[in-house]
This record gives C-alpha cells, structure tokens and sequence, in this order.
C-alpha cells in the first residue's frame, strides 16, 4: 500500500487541480496520487494558511513535507525576496511542487529531499503540516532534526483528535515555548520557539 510519506509512492498516476489563492492571485497546482490531500487543498493547510499570514520578508524559509507545494508557494508569493525551501521525502510530491513553482513564476522556491538541504542553512521560520500518519516516534525524531535550525517560529497545524494537544505537551517538554495559536475545524495551529 502507498502512502504520502513513502520515498517512491506506487499509486497509479491520477493527475489533478487545486486551486489556491495567495496574495492576489489564484494559483492552480497540479496533484496527484500519492502526496497529501491530492484532491483538494486539505482543510489543515487552509487553516495554518489563514492563520499566520505574513512570513518574513527575507531569509531561508522551510515548508516541512510540502507535498505539491500548497504552502511553500503561498511563502514564495508572500515573501518574494525570500528563499522557500520545500522538503519532502516523497519525489512525486517534489516533481509536483517544482513544477507548480515554476507555473505560477516563483523563481524562490529550492525543493530538495530532506537530505539535500545544506546542513550550514538556518530557518527564519517552519510553516508546516507535518505528516502526523507516519507515527509519533518518527514525527518527534523529524521535529528534532529540523526545530532545531529554525531561528524564529515554527507553525505547525495538527488535527486535534491525531494528537495536536499531545504534540504540544511534547514540544514544551523538548524545551520549546509552544503555543496555541488558533483552534479552527478541529485543527490546532501551534507555534513553537526555541527558549534559548
């Protein structure tokens, strides 16, 4: 069986179209089977993205498990003087987010697998919904690797009945300052920070 979180999804090909709109304009993103929420934009994601609204101007800014790349092009629209790097082990979900980057003419986004990012680039903020499916210890030992090179705030969006009020206990033990920030359509959008 193929998941969204598998390196090499086996799935058929069933090609698909979300829209999105972001700052004035209304991207159309190519899905399809295989990455996260290929049929329509997930209510998650539409959350954190009404939600926190502003990333930083400039910097290096990391969408964590982009699929194909709803929030790593709302960041580049948003920031165009910034780098997006979109992450995701899933190569169907990197093809699909490359190629709606380059569609919708945004030229600042670097999609790469969670291995071909420099380990030297620092994060000015994390926007993600994070693949809660592939198990808590997985998902704690991705947010270890990943918190950590974030300078500014991380937002992640978790359903609340997959765990988002446990996740935001774990943070604070993790020696994060974590925060509720909105609670919408059974999600939580929370915000974590390093209180170093």
């Amino acid at each position: 069986m193929s998941h969204y979180f598998d390196e090499s999804p086996t799935a058929g090909h069933r090609a698909g179209r979300v829209e999105l709109a972001v700052a004035g304009r209304t991207l159309t993103l190519a899905t399809d089977a295989g990455v996260f929420s290929a049929g329509q934009l997930d209510v998650g994601t539409a959350v954190l993205l009404e939600t926190v609204t502003d990333p930083p101007a400039t910097g290096d800014l990391l969408d964590l498990g982009c699929g194909y790349g709803p929030i790593a092009l709302s960041l580049a629209a948003k920031a165009p003087n910034a780098t997006v790097w979109a992450v995701d082990v899933n190569e169907r979900a990197r093809e699909l987010t490359a190629a709606n980057a380059a569609a919708a003419g945004l030229a600042n986004v670097s999609v790469a697998h969670p291995d071909e990012v420099p380990a030297e680039v620092r994060f000015a903020e994390l926007w993600s919904n994070p693949p809660i499916r592939i198990g808590k210890e997985a998902l704690h030992a991705l947010l270890r690797r990943w918190l950590p090179r974030v300078d500014g705030s991380a937002y992640l969006v978790v359903q609340k009945h997959l765990g988002a009020d446990s996740l935001q206990r774990w943070l604070t033990e993790e020696g994060w300052r974590c925060e509720k920030v909105r609670s919408r359509k059974a999600f939580r959008v929370l915000r974590a920070r390093c209180t170093g």
